[in-house]
Formats: structure tokens, C-alpha cells, sequence
């Protein structure tokens, strides 16, 4: 009878490392998750800058105001906020701006399309993970909350100079 007691604790003991990888797992992707948000945020609040920095030069009012708007958005608005500055700094005429400003909009531009690709992505394997059976039976996720895509129209970069 004794085996039976030894084979039921090695099962409970891998089960639990077993369980405790998983969990690390999820933390590691959750951390990841908040990372790359931060960083997305961080190249929106820069292409906010840039793109008032456009509205100075150009003396385009809408502009530095739809940045503004975007920039201080709260979370469940910023996809829209976003989405309209993108549409606006698409329609600048970039031949009017010094060659400097040109290139840092471009650079900036740049950095959000990575950094949203970069937050997708890590969203995307963290969601892979939370969908897993033995992560919502024993409720691995704990109550970290579920990352959310941000989805914002990517600008045309192959346009640009």
C-alpha cells in the first residue's frame, strides 16, 4: 500500500511544479504585456510631440489640438484619438517641412508602428496562454487583468522619402 501513498505524492509534487511554471509563465507574458504598453505609450506621446511640433511650423490649429487630444485620452478612447491623428499626419503636406522635422515625424512614425506590433504580439501570447485549460481551471491569471489589443491605423510608411 505504501507505493500507492509514494506514486500519489510524486504525481501532487510534479503536478505542482507543474503548476507553478505555468503560473510564472503567465506572470512573465503579464509583465511583458505592461512593458510593451508602456513602451507603445511612450512612442504615442512622442509622435504627439512631433506632430504638435508639426502644427507650429505648418500653423495648422486641428492638428496640435488632435494631438493633444490623443495624447490625453484615456485608454478606451485612445484607439479613436490616435486614429485621427494619423489620418490628419497623413494628409501633411511633408514638402513644406524642414528636412529635421521630416525625418523625426518619419522616425516617430516608425516607432509606433513597431511598438503596436511589438504590444500585439505580446498580447496576443498572453491570451494564448490565459485560453488554456489548466490556467482557468485552477485560475493561474489570478486577478491580473486581461491584456486588450490596440488596434490604431498603421500610417502608409512606404511613402515616405
Amino acid at each position: 500500500m505504501s507505493w500507492w501513498i509514494v506514486l500519489l505524492v510524486a504525481v501532487m509534487v510534479l503536478g505542482g511544479v507543474y503548476l507553478v511554471g505555468t503560473a510564472n509563465r503567465l506572470d512573465r507574458l503579464h509583465i511583458r504585456t505592461d512593458a510593451a504598453w508602456a513602451a507603445l505609450d511612450a512612442a504615442l506621446a512622442r509622435r504627439a510631440v512631433v506632430a504638435r511640433a508639426v502644427a507650429g511650423v505648418l500653423g495648422v490649429e486641428h492638428l496640435r489640438v488632435e494631438a493633444e487630444q490623443a495624447e490625453h485620452a484615456p485608454r478606451v478612447a485612445r484607439e479613436d484619438a490616435e486614429n485621427v491623428l494619423t489620418r490628419s499626419l497623413s494628409e501633411v503636406d511633408r514638402s513644406r517641412l524642414p528636412s529635421a522635422l521630416t525625418a523625426e515625424l518619419t522616425d516617430a512614425e516608425h516607432r509606433v508602428v513597431i511598438a503596436r506590433r511589438v504590444h500585439g504580439d505580446a498580447v496576443r501570447d498572453t491570451l494564448t496562454q490565459r485560453r488554456r485549460r489548466v490556467v482557468r481551471w485552477f485560475k493561474l491569471a489570478g486577478g491580473a487583468p486581461r491584456p486588450e489589443y490596440f488596434e490604431i491605423a498603421e500610417p502608409d510608411l512606404a511613402q515616405e522619402p
